[in-house]
């Protein structure tokens, strides 16, 4: 929004921070993703189409303290294979002790301490991500990827082998496909192999997981598979995949992605649009074998039922509605953007910010959450912004 005052507030704070010192457990995947993405993205932003805002001294102190918060975090990625252990002490450098770590939380960690190496000229950082994600580009043992591309949920510590075969795009695996594609548009002459995987995984999922309810077939959402069943539920974290697929079928001149892309933004706009808040629900299942009865309306309706009806003011719905309109140029997607900004403004904002909602199928959502997550304005924000400043 160039205003250099606020800016100038946020680079004036940043260098008091110590990242050294907390009494709780921290996630090695949030803190990377939320307080090291935001530096370095500051940092590229001021030193780009941003630069005349502020001091250009001042702008350093992000790359000093993302180096320093790297240093901070990194003794997680000291195990046996290379593959992080999440949730750490920074004080102690102990862990939670679990066996295991997320697809998401260790395939989404390449980008941010790529992008510190590149910067800073230490290659340390981006090779510790490469190393944990190595795994997962090769994976082992071969019955953890049932379908070309897409592999397991959870990878042992220890051994950097994938510990089932549970494969989704939701919550836990997400970011791992999405950041596949998105190094490969930051680097194509080093990433090409995650270009790759993306694409094996891609098409696997649209010959294998794509589903579409019985009441209403011109929906498209994406099911999982654990051991030989495809589970019917998906969740509103997965519904930047619509977003994924564009940015895909873009970068690699394919229709294919491009088009299955618009079908799954469509189907998470009903999501929306199907509410009383108009505002979609954290989880969503369209299997007709277990509807709730007081859901019979809605999923003969809209094609799906709510499994969990809360919100916490996720933004990967308004970031598929994004792209879609960055990429089609068409307005009905900046209208989607719009209503969207519109519902949340209505049923979330509070005299002092916004807060999620317990139950976006009640006309006033339910309670309030008493909590404002920081992709609020990461994210939520930054695309209903975006969509309309020009």
């Amino acid at each position: 929004m160039r205003n250099p005052d606020i800016v100038n507030e946020i680079l004036d704070f940043i260098p008091k921070i110590d990242y050294s010192k907390t009494n709780q457990l921290v996630s090695l995947f949030e803190t990377t993703i939320r307080y090291l993405a935001g530096m370095l993205s500051g940092y590229d932003l001021l030193n780009g189409p941003a630069k005349d805002l502020v001091d250009h001294s001042k702008i350093e102190i992000l790359k000093e303290q993302s180096v320093n918060l790297a240093n901070v975090l990194k003794f997680a990625f000291d195990t046996p294979s290379g593959v992080p252990h999440n949730d750490v002490n920074i004080t102690s450098h102990a862990n939670d002790g679990s066996k295991t770590n997320g697809l998401a939380v260790t395939g989404t960690l390449i980008l941010e301490w790529t992008r510190l190496s590149d910067l800073t000229g230490d290659e340390q950082y981006a090779k510790l991500a490469e190393k944990a994600q190595s795994y997962l580009l090769h994976p082992e043992p071969s019955w953890a990827q049932p379908f070309p591309g897409l592999v397991g949920s959870n990878i042992d510590i220890n051994t950097g082998e994938f510990a089932d075969a549970a494969v989704s795009w939701n919550g836990g695996d997400d970011s791992f496909y999405e950041y596949l594609i998105k190094m490969y548009v930051y680097d194509p002459k080093r990433y090409g192999l995650n270009k790759d995987r993306w694409i094996a995984a891609a098409e696997s999922s649209m010959k294998h997981l794509a589903s579409h309810p019985s009441t209403r077939p011109d929906l498209t959402f994406l099911s999982t598979y654990n051991n030989g069943t495809f589970g019917l539920n998906s969740q509103h974290l997965t519904c930047f995949d619509g977003g994924n697929f564009l940015l895909a079928g873009s970068v690699l001149d394919r229709e294919d992605f491009s088009d299955f892309g618009l079908k799954l933004v469509k189907a998470c706009h009903d999501t929306y649009i199907e509410t009383a808040t108009k505002i979609g629900p954290e989880s969503f299942s369209w299997d007709a074998k277990s509807v709730p009865d007081s859901q019979k309306e809605l999923f003969k309706r809209a094609g799906f039922y709510i499994t969990s009806g809360s919100y916490i003011l996720r933004p990967e719905v308004i970031e598929s509605f994004y792209y879609a309109w960055r990429i089609t140029g068409e307005e009905i997607y900046r209208e989607w953007i719009w209503d969207a900004f519109v519902a949340i403004n209505k049923n979330c904002r509070t005299d002092s910010g916004f807060s999620g909602l317990t139950d976006v199928n009640a006309a006033d959502g339910g309670s309030r959450i008493d909590n404002q997550e920081s992709f609020l304005f990461a994210e939520v924000m930054k695309y209903c912004y975006l969509a309309f400043s020009d």
